[in-house]
């Protein structure tokens, strides 16, 4: 029968004195352990009655110095939406989708939202998916009403559809108002567009505006001619904005330039490298310009032609050479480059690329990644928000269901209504009219199915 196997092979063999040297040792070592210990315990203990023991008085956060365990850190490196107001002269940021057509969970098509010390509040652009991450903001949609557009590709505004419904069932009260630029013909600009958005969404509209209120479900289209140079397209509460020609794919495009209380902000929207943009938008405080993966990429992440590949990046897009070129040449406080899928996989060549031809303050951007900027510093972070947000409510009223208006449904469907199911929520519905006073505004008295509760 083998001999059993020892569990520390390394000691069975000593004798007797040295094993009673070990078990000394060990005893010393426990009640060192046990005494600083007990030293460490009765720190917590002091710290938390006011003690000045600095071990345990203190914790550092990433934010700043936790005083005592139910305090906040005084300055955190996360904005939480909501919980900070503006100075007058500040700016806030926030990259609500920073991706490609194919936007995907992690990151949705070009929208930024800029939020000024004055309160008001401008979207610049609106992709496809952005809204996921505009509705996590949880900012009352009654401030969420103006939106401008670079250019007319679904990226860019392929969004408006989710804020002018979302918005609407969310309790605006009043129109959107979206500025665009003109196309080479009248059938290519934005007002073009706004109207066939309204043709092609009108049983949404129709329906919608009979059941809720017509007024909210109205879109104003302000277009201005797209070969302006530098030239004024809104100008209201402090805030002026600025359009400039952009070369992207054809005729159309801009880029803004938004300035407000002596600071001057850059959105490129689309564009290869162009004059206007080096001219104008030189010296700005803050500049978000587009920059592609180069063609490679293209090829092994996107499975892309290469021929399409090099073209995409270098032709009609903006390489991260080419973004850097740019920005050692206008010399902004800060830059950002977005519209580039940023992941594990592209972000470190693309910023290699850049690199080569750029030193300067940079952001490689993502989807809620939020800029404070005032005329003594820039600051980064990122936002942290529920995933499944509520509309949050504002203090204007939608206008009540317009009087007279036809209903959109015949009275072939409504003779469809099974009564038997909408007379067993009866009990709920009475109580829910009677705890908001609704009697007078009971719908189901007009329907021949209603049989009240006894």
């Amino acid at each position: 029968m083998p001999a059993p196997i020892h569990p520390f092979p390394a000691i069975k063999d000593l004798g007797g004195v040295e094993m009673k040297n070990i078990i000394r040792l060990t005893m010393v070592v426990a009640c060192i352990v046990l005494v600083g210990g007990g030293f460490y315990l009765k720190g917590i203990m002091d710290g938390r009655v006011g003690s000045e023991l600095p071990l345990v008085a203190e914790a550092e956060a990433a934010g700043g110095v936790v005083k005592a365990p139910n305090t906040p850190a005084p300055d955190r490196y996360v904005y939480y939406p909501g919980t900070e107001k503006l100075a007058k002269g500040e700016v806030r940021v926030i990259a609500c989708g920073t991706g490609m057509p194919d936007q995907r969970r992690g990151q949705a098509s070009a929208c930024f939202l800029f939020e000024f010390g004055n309160g008001e509040k401008l979207l610049f652009d609106l992709g496809t998916g952005a809204m996921r991450n505009i509705s996590a903001l949880m900012i009352p949609y009654q401030y969420l009403t103006k939106v401008f557009l670079s250019h007319l590709h679904t990226d860019h505004w392929g969004g408006l559809a989710s804020l002018w419904a979302g918005g609407w069932t969310a309790g605006r009260p009043v129109p959107l108002e979206v500025w665009g630029p003109s196309g080479l013909t009248p059938d290519m600009g934005t007002k073009y567009a706004v109207e066939h958005f309204m043709k092609s969404n009108n049983w949404d509209y129709q329906t919608r505006a009979y059941k809720i209120t017509p007024v909210p479900g109205q879109i104003n289209a302000h277009e201005f001619n797209y070969k302006g140079i530098n030239e004024v397209i809104y100008q209201e509460s402090g805030i002026t904005v600025r359009s400039i020609p952009a070369i992207h794919a054809g005729d159309g495009p801009v880029s803004f330039i938004i300035e407000y209380k002596g600071l001057k902000m850059v959105f490129g929207g689309d564009t290869s490298p162009n004059k206007w943009f080096v001219k104008y938008a030189r010296n700005a405080d803050f500049v978000i310009h587009e920059v592609f993966i180069g063609p490679e990429l293209f090829v092994v992440y996107g499975n892309q032609p290469p021929q399409l590949g090099w073209r995409a990046c270098c032709e009609f897009h903006t390489s991260g050479q080419a973004f850097g070129k740019i920005m050692s040449e206008i010399k902004p406080r800060h830059a950002v480059a977005y519209h580039f899928m940023n992941e594990e996989g592209t972000r470190y060549s693309l910023y290699d690329n850049i690199r080569e031809t750029y030193d300067g303050p940079l952001s490689m951007a993502t989807d809620m990644m939020v800029w404070n900027i005032t005329k003594d510093k820039i600051t980064e972070r990122m936002a942290v928000s529920p995933d499944n947000s509520w509309a949050v409510p504002g203090t204007a009223m939608q206008p009540p269901p317009e009087k007279g208006r036809p209903s959109p449904m015949s009275d072939f469907i409504k003779s469809g209504e099974w009564g038997p199911a909408f007379n067993a929520q009866n009990r709920m519905l009475d109580e829910h009219a009677e705890k908001y006073n609704l009697q007078d505004q009971d719908w189901r008295k007009q329907k021949p199915w209603y049989e009240p509760t006894k």
